[in-house]
């Protein structure tokens, strides 16, 4: 297949925006708005997900929860990437927008700038929070981005990893919540000689799960396998973003391969047929790890890369 250059696919959570409320859409913040970046990194195990659910633990919510305890009002963040529950992150990325008195007054009798009292306020907001989960969420920096800049439709790319002991003598038990201890042995080579034949800017349907007015073409910049120091198989995945469920289809796939169940075509050609049935299983969640996300250097290209990736959403 030689997939024809579309514009910029629409990130990771399928086309549907990310919380709703003010700039939900990823708008510029106006003059009496300061808009901040919060790099954050968590364990997905103690959460239900990214997203706010009734009544259940997420990431979200909890962030939320814990900026409304210091702002005493409701606010609204905007991802970088909805993760699915049991899903892990270091290099996560969210926006808020707060009013410019709001955000003047951070640091109250303190000589420290707002953004590093907004980062210490908001691990105390999360202890009280998370309670016996503090320490599953972390903020690691809260900054003032340059204008133009949007979490979720700025963003480059999204990088993942995904960590298998395919051999009972790497099954470590203090591991065992970032790792897939799989019971079968991989054979690195076939896998990346299957990964190789997805790159490049494709329909990935064979390995999505699909929702209503979301694209799923996407640049799938790397797909690879590699065996660390230690023996176990480590997953590198990349794109400009993905679909819902894709990175989990992707390496799901490529353990049929690794196991010799399946040959190294057989990914490209599921690809082609744009193919969905009972072999489209997904790996599990909770070895894989959302590392970082790549933005463009300077505001003048956040702003742009947003404005295009807000018109492929409204198009779509």
């Amino acid at each position: 297949m030689t997939a024809e250059k579309a514009p910029v696919p629409v990130s990771g959570n399928g086309g549907l925006p990310a919380s709703g409320g003010p700039h939900a859409l990823g708008e510029t913040a106006g003059p009496d708005r300061v808009r901040v970046r919060l790099d954050v990194a968590y364990d997905g195990g103690p959460f239900s997900g990214w997203a706010v659910q009734p009544g259940l633990r997420t990431v979200q919510g909890s962030l939320e929860e814990a900026l409304e305890l210091i702002l005493r009002r409701p606010v609204r963040v905007v991802v970088a990437g909805r993760t699915d529950a049991g899903v892990h992150a270091r290099g996560q990325v969210v926006h808020l927008d707060l009013e410019a008195g709001e955000w003047a007054s951070l640091p109250r009798r303190s000589d420290s700038p707002p953004e590093e009292v907004l980062a210490r306020r908001l691990r105390g907001a999360l202890s009280r929070v998370l309670a016996e989960e503090t320490g599953a969420l972390e903020v690691r920096r809260a900054v003032v981005p340059p204008a133009g800049f949007d979490a979720r439709f700025s963003a480059l790319w999204r990088r993942y990893s995904y960590r298998i002991a395919d051999r009972p003598e790497q099954w470590d038990p203090t591991l065992r919540g970032i790792t897939l201890w799989h019971k079968a042995p991989l054979d690195v080579g076939r896998m990346n000689g299957a990964a190789a034949q997805l790159l490049g800017l494709r329909d990935f349907l064979a390995f999505c799960k699909p929702r209503e007015g979301s694209t799923t073409v996407r640049e799938l910049q790397d797909f690879s396998f590699e065996r660390t120091h230690d023996g176990v198989v480590v997953a590198h995945v990349r794109a400009d973003a993905f679909c819902h469920n894709m990175v989990r289809a992707l390496v799901g796939s490529a353990l049929r391969v690794g196991e010799g169940i399946e040959r190294p075509e057989w990914l490209h050609e599921r690809m082609l047929a744009r193919v969905r049935d009972a072999k489209t299983r997904l790996a599990p969640a909770h070895p894989l790890v959302l590392e970082e996300v790549g933005y463009p250097e300077t505001g003048a290209e956040l702003a742009l890369r947003a404005e295009q990736t807000r018109a492929l959403r409204d198009s779509v």
